[in-house]
């Protein structure tokens, strides 16, 4: 199946992930060119440009075709304002994948990025048939942990000074959480 074929969205009580859009680079820019995000981000580059943004949406296509990974843009179910992205990982050997995530400076501490994260995680166990769902951050940012649990991940571990960002080493904090309803070895 072609990627610009797929119209699949996945809805939330306020939200709507749907592909992203070449149009969506102006907005995607805008939000990716702040300090704050690329800090608390592992790939983000900072400053972030508009051709950043051409160049990351242009992916999204041979990933979903190659099943590889699954990025959505996360916007408002009625207005269609872009609030971040999330993205969904597949390995197929393992059945299981990484959830990621970023939310604009501007949309923080709405519960956005914990909705997103929430559909998103039910998406990879109801559609995908994942068995387990894993996610990371910085230590640095308690945050994104605080959302990791809300969705009812658990902890699983911490590699100390695991990344080095801006020339700080930075520890990488593990979650996950298996799906009930899948087999188990």
């Amino acid at each position: 199946m072609n990627y610009d074929d797929i119209n699949e969205t996945i809805t939330s009580r306020r939200l709507v992930l749907r592909k992203f859009l070449m149009s969506d680079s102006n907005e995607v820019a805008r939000l990716c060119n702040n300090y704050n995000i690329y800090r608390n981000t592992m790939y983000l580059p900072y400053p972030y440009s508009k051709q950043d943004a051409l160049c990351w949406i242009e992916t999204h296509s041979l990933n979903f075709n190659e099943d590889k990974l699954y990025e959505f843009a996360i916007t408002d179910k009625g207005m269609g304002t872009l609030y971040g992205a999330i993205a969904l990982s597949n390995n197929h050997h393992n059945h299981h994948g990484e959830i990621a995530y970023w939310i604009g400076e501007e949309y923080w501490g709405k519960g956005y990025a914990t909705e997103a994260a929430e559909t998103i995680l039910k998406y990879a166990f109801a559609e995908k048939n994942y068995h387990k769902v894993f996610a990371r951050h910085f230590g640095s940012n308690p945050s994104s942990g605080r959302v990791l649990k809300k969705i009812g991940m658990e902890k699983e571990g911490v590699l100390k000074e695991h990344i080095v960002k801006d020339d700080r080493y930075e520890d990488l904090v593990y979650y996950g959480v298996m799906n009930p309803g899948s087999f188990k070895d």
